[in-house]
């Protein structure tokens, strides 16, 4: 195993326990909870923002737990749009409603973002095989990030249940795919079980802590892209919580550095048919109830997140909410940001949009908002092509002519 690096920390989030090792379950020995890296210093403004010419989010390496001489496994993620989109704005009474389009990274989401730090890591650390679960974005992630770095990647995907764009991604990558009876529980289940017999492997989940290290520069971004301001929301979807675990801690980090003054409300948005974080934040539990899910929204098609203690914890602590949305809402909001503004985006990434549609007058107008669309739509295009076959054939100048009087 190989030593954290210098300067950090690695500590359970439930007991606090202290490990000097990289642990290859990522889970505590002594309460089974994840594991967490913490900076023992902090990192300045200019440290964080003025010093680095690497691109993407290597810009941040002093706020990353990978030594300085270790070549970073990269293909130039991070640095993806802040986008103002003034028409949905304007529809939900909101003056600064944007979209951070994450769809823009290499491998089209945003895993990349951390995917890269934890490939980086296990690179370093001597692992030539890779692998992890996933419903098709962490698996087109690693895989491109396997290729990238000349190592093995392995993902086990729930059979039936993972969109062909992301599966095609994973094959031209070259990874191999293992298809799983069942859901995207099912595969993370066997996928720890069998790393944890294998010490070959290195698990690429966000279970890691070097992934959510990696996911936590999108507050960095989006605060320097605002202007070195906080936004009043940040609104994301919310699948195994991961990345709304990772995205409050950027901005924590950013106040107890000093470097920022404010935090943003977390807003965790699920599915309806798979929503067992905003169950237990509208009920007041202090633990999730595992469902059955079920949602057109394949990215967060997960009943059983793994990092659902720090999300509960990311909620409450920031004075957010968690609501769901259904089907419908996410596929109607996922058309009105394309037709409206121009972003063609997956359906799970439509959900924040459909959320913010929900929380209509609940929102101050002059708030700034940011929703997380987290992967691009052509990755899952299915709900989107069942339209096509009503569109208009023709054959001849004066049928365009006749199509184009009937729409002026």
């Amino acid at each position: 195993m190989s030593r954290v690096a210098e300067g950090w920390t690695q500590r359970c989030v439930g007991c606090g326990k202290v490990y000097g090792d990289d642990v290859r379950s990522y889970v505590c020995a002594k309460c089974s909870n994840l594991l967490e890296l913490v900076k023992d210093s902090p990192v300045s403004k200019t440290g964080l923002y003025g010093e680095s010419t690497q691109p993407g989010i290597w810009r941040y390496r002093k706020a990353l737990p990978i030594e300085p001489d270790v070549k970073a496994v990269s293909l130039s993620e991070g640095h993806t749009p802040l986008v103002l989109v003034s028409r949905i704005g304007a529809k939900f009474g909101l003056k600064g409603l944007h979209v951070k389009n994450e769809g823009q990274n290499p491998s089209g989401s945003f895993k990349d973002r951390g995917m890269t730090v934890a490939v980086t890591r296990a690179v370093q650390g001597g692992s030539k095989l890779l692998i992890c679960a996933s419903t098709g974005n962490t698996a087109a992630s690693m895989a491109a990030y396997a290729a990238r770095a000349g190592v093995t990647a392995m993902v086990t995907v729930p059979a039936g249940k993972v969109a062909s764009g992301k599966l095609a991604q994973v094959y031209a990558y070259g990874a191999k795919i293992i298809r799983v009876e069942g859901d995207f529980d099912a595969a993370l289940a066997i996928t720890l079980k069998v790393a944890g017999e294998i010490k070959e492997l290195s698990v690429m989940n966000s279970v890691n802590p070097y992934r959510i290290e990696g996911q936590k520069t999108n507050a960095y971004e989006i605060y320097e892209q605002l202007g070195f301001k906080v936004p009043d929301y940040i609104v994301l979807p919310v699948g195994n919580a991961g990345n709304i675990s990772a995205i409050w801690k950027g901005f924590k980090e950013l106040k107890e550095w000093g470097i920022s003054s404010s935090l943003p409300k977390m807003v965790a948005v699920q599915a309806a048919g798979a929503q067992p974080i905003v169950e237990a934040i509208q009920h007041g539990r202090d633990s999730v109830v595992a469902v059955q899910p079920k949602t057109i929204a394949s990215a967060i098609n997960i009943g059983n997140p793994a990092s659902w203690k720090k999300a509960l914890a990311a909620i409450r602590d920031s004075k957010g909410t968690a609501l769901a949305v259904t089907d419908e809402e996410t596929i109607a909001a996922r058309m009105d940001l394309a037709s409206s503004e121009g972003i063609f985006v997956e359906p799970a990434s439509a959900v924040p949009i459909a959320a913010v549609k929900k929380l209509m007058g609940k929102i101050e107008r002059d708030a700034t908002v940011v929703c997380i669309c987290t992967g691009n739509g052509l990755k899952d295009q299915e709900s989107v092509k069942v339209h096509l076959d009503s569109t208009p054939l023709i054959a001849s100048p004066e049928q365009m002519v006749s199509l184009l009087a009937k729409t002026a």
